[in-house]
């Protein structure tokens, strides 16, 4: 009887103490620490809301799927999944696989899938697909990023016409000096060789015109568009962000980032400022 009565108590304490072991944190640009449900229904209030993840952050993927199970369950707006994971020549596929015409097999087979599509990025699609949401596959084929990273935007002068729906309408902008595209070109490794820089800087701005192109033009009346991305294509409003912007104004947007601290119950305000709400992981479930 006694032996019992210890491991109850040691399974209760087991229990408390995981109870108040917190992975993660999620702060406004002020410091004000906020739930998730309190994110969930700022973010209902928005006709955009960027994700922008940690790609081998399994709290952070845990929290997307989560934040779009929210979503189906707050709102009868139309809801429309946008990811950077998946290139847009790979739209049919995903079309066919979500509305049932071809098998999951199929979809896996052929699709330009990422190496941690089953374990990261297939629950999300699961879930549209369960609930009939549209899953836009927003990012550039590769090897027009690589064009562009080898010749310029020059280089994709010679796509077909058919080849040119595949990414942002020709010609699109470019700013150099935008810090995150500059950062890039200054950090960058290849400094040391004879090449051109600045077209690393322009193969990423395809990625982010295009994102926004695709963005954009799924947006629905009054609906709600969630997408997907790295950190680094929305951060400080820079990024898809930043093409959004310059062709949609008043659109209402909530940016969402990740990061992982030491510790998650404090955090300089100054981690705080690259997105709406930052969401702070501590470092130990880092991966």
């Amino acid at each position: 009887m006694r032996t019992t009565i210890l491991l109850i108590i040691m399974l209760l304490s087991s229990n408390i103490l995981m109870c108040q072991m917190r992975t993660y944190t999620i702060y406004d640009k002020t410091g004000k620490e906020l739930d998730f449900e309190e994110l969930v229904n700022v973010s209902l209030k928005s006709e955009l809301v960027f994700f922008g993840e940690l790609h081998n952050n399994s709290i952070a993927h845990w929290l997307q799927i989560k934040m779009l199970k929210s979503f189906i369950e707050a709102t009868d707006r139309q809801i429309v999944v946008g990811m950077e994971m998946f290139e847009s020549d790979d739209q049919t596929l995903i079309d066919e696989y979500l509305n049932g015409i071809i098998p999951e097999r199929n979809f896996e087979e052929e699709a330009k899938l990422w190496s941690n599509y089953k374990t990261d990025y297939k629950p999300i699609v699961l879930v549209a697909k369960e609930h009939k949401i549209p899953v836009i596959a927003t990012n550039t084929p590769r090897r027009y990023a690589a064009m562009v990273n080898r010749g310029g935007f020059e280089a994709l002068d010679n796509l077909t016409d058919e080849a040119k729906q595949l990414i942002v309408p020709l010609p699109f902008a470019f700013d150099a000096e935008l810090p995150g595209y500059k950062l890039m070109t200054e950090m960058s490794p290849m400094q040391s060789v004879k090449i051109n820089v600045e077209n690393l800087a322009k193969a990423q701005a395809l990625k982010d015109a295009t994102m926004a192109h695709f963005i954009l033009k799924n947006l629905k009346d009054r609906g709600l568009f969630f997408h997907i991305n790295g950190i680094y294509h929305t951060k400080n409003n820079e990024g898809i962000l930043w093409y959004i912007n310059n062709q949609l104004k008043g659109v209402k947007i909530t940016t969402i980032s990740t990061i992982t601290v030491l510790d998650i119950n404090s955090v300089d305000t100054s981690e705080l400022q690259t997105a709406d709400f930052t969401i702070c992981i501590d470092s130990d479930f880092s991966n």
